[in-house]
């Protein structure tokens, strides 16, 4: 009885295009725990109910969980950041989320594609974050080192004063290794290193012939950023180079 039950969940999982790791979920651990408490009366919501009632419910309970962390922002204050990224679709969204003692908390997003990312709207997305967090709570606001976020960075010391500007640390850093990826005597070994890792990858025997010396382990590093996968890959070279 079990294995048919499992294999109902795996025909639902695999139907519904389910990720596969979501079965370690504790959310679905406490469905399956919940669902066999009940019987085999249950009656699975309906899709209005998944939209409108269990949806606002859902809202209500992690406003609640919030609570502690929105707390935390008024004794220990919190840091706002942001970002901007595009989507499959081409769209440009940004983010904003609160950071604090007790952990993140996302705020808002929006759709940005049909304006301009210029300094003053991204200061007047990041200022109405601040007003709803609150301007005594905030003692920073964290975005990367773009040109238009150093734009709004003056607008926000012109406006709130109080306020800490700081720049992305890992962005900085990539900006580093960028800036150390250009000079002459890294560049032509960098450039090898590419060059090297793309003709071993591309063909089955020489991927085979490498792993059969490094012990099944892979030559790409990958790292947060493309510069530093690119210096990563290069250490683990030399360290393979050793080991064979």
């Amino acid at each position: 009885m079990t294995h048919a039950t499992q294999r109902y969940v795996a025909k639902w999982v695999y139907q519904a295009g389910i990720p596969l790791n979501a079965i370690d979920n504790d959310c679905f651990l406490q469905m399956v725990e919940t669902i066999g408490r009940f019987g085999p009366s249950f009656k699975p919501p309906s899709q209005w109910q998944l939209r409108e009632p269990l949806l606002k419910e859902e809202l209500e309970t992690t406003k609640e969980a919030l609570k502690k962390q929105e707390e935390s922002w008024k004794v220990n204050g919190c840091s706002i950041m942001t970002d901007a990224w595009t989507d499959r679709k081409r769209r440009s969204i940004m983010n904003l989320y609160v950071n604090c003692k007790e952990g993140n908390t996302f705020l808002s997003s929006k759709d940005s594609s049909a304006e301009a990312h210029t300094g003053e709207n991204i200061f007047k997305y990041v200022l109405s974050a601040i007003e709803e967090v609150g301007s005594k709570n905030v003692v920073q606001v964290g975005t990367d080192n773009a040109s238009n976020n150093m734009a709004a960075t003056k607008l926000l010391k012109v406006k709130m004063p109080s306020i800490f500007w700081s720049s992305c640390a890992t962005h900085t850093i990539n900006l580093m290794l960028e800036g150390i990826d250009k000079l002459p005597k890294f560049k032509n070994t960098l450039e090898e290193a590419k060059s090297f890792i793309i003709f071993i990858y591309a063909h089955h025997t020489t991927l085979a012939l490498m792993r059969a010396f490094t012990k099944k382990r892979d030559m790409v590093r990958p790292g947060v950023t493309r510069f530093a996968s690119a210096f990563l890959t290069l250490a683990s070279l030399l360290e393979k180079k050793k080991i064979s």
